[in-house]
């Protein structure tokens, strides 16, 4: 009969992995001391960005001078002179117009020419000035209210001669009608005699 077997004293033979738990505790704390120093960096590494306002284009954009144009593209070819439109500042090729427009237009294209999406609020002085550049933009030149009043009295003169034609059309209309009742309430004997209604006379 087998002797049962006894554990030596000191030997580990449960076969299960054993965690010390100080060491893990340590490891724990020292993983969050770092996640603090970084979040601390990252909030000192950047800085906020001062942009200047959104102003205005002092370009015309260019969208129809390669209109119509055939070109021979290569893939070996710079952007610049790929099919499309090139944006120098962000160095993209947008394939059509309304998507050039928009990029233009738009937060990245914007940001990279240091600006931010925000309008600088305009002061009474400066939308004065703006109504008096474009009052003397609009004004036509030679153009008095003289020229206005000339204008409306041409304008009245040919609503009246439009109304008198009308009524002269009416009265004519009247007198062909008048006329048409007054040879259909004729008698036919009288008619025949007269020469109306299809009737000859008889006298030579």
């Amino acid at each position: 009969m087998a002797q049962p077997r006894t554990n030596a004293v000191g030997v580990d033979n449960t076969f299960r992995r054993k965690w010390d738990r100080e060491e893990f505790l340590q490891k724990a704390r020292e993983r969050e001391r770092q996640e603090e120093e970084g979040r601390f960096k990252s909030k000192e590494k950047a800085p906020p960005v001062q942009r200047k306002p959104l102003k205005h284009r002092d370009y015309e954009v260019d969208l129809e001078s390669r209109l119509g144009k055939t070109q021979v593209v290569t893939p070996i070819a710079p952007l610049s002179q790929q099919a499309g439109y090139y944006c120098a500042v962000c160095e993209c090729v947008v394939k059509d117009s309304a998507n050039y427009l928009d990029h233009i237009n738009g937060k990245k294209h914007q940001r990279a020419l240091g600006m931010s999406m925000r309008v600088e609020r305009a002061t009474l002085q400066q939308v004065q000035e703006r109504f008096e550049v474009l009052k003397k933009r609009k004004a036509p030149e030679g153009f008095t209210e003289q020229d206005l009043d000339e204008r409306i009295r041409k304008q009245q003169e040919e609503e009246e001669e439009r109304k008198r034609l009308r009524r002269e059309k009416k009265k004519e209309k009247k007198k062909e009608k008048a006329a048409q009742e007054e040879v259909d309430d004729v008698d036919p004997d009288v008619a025949a005699m007269m020469g109306f209604g299809g009737f000859r006379s008889s006298k030579k």
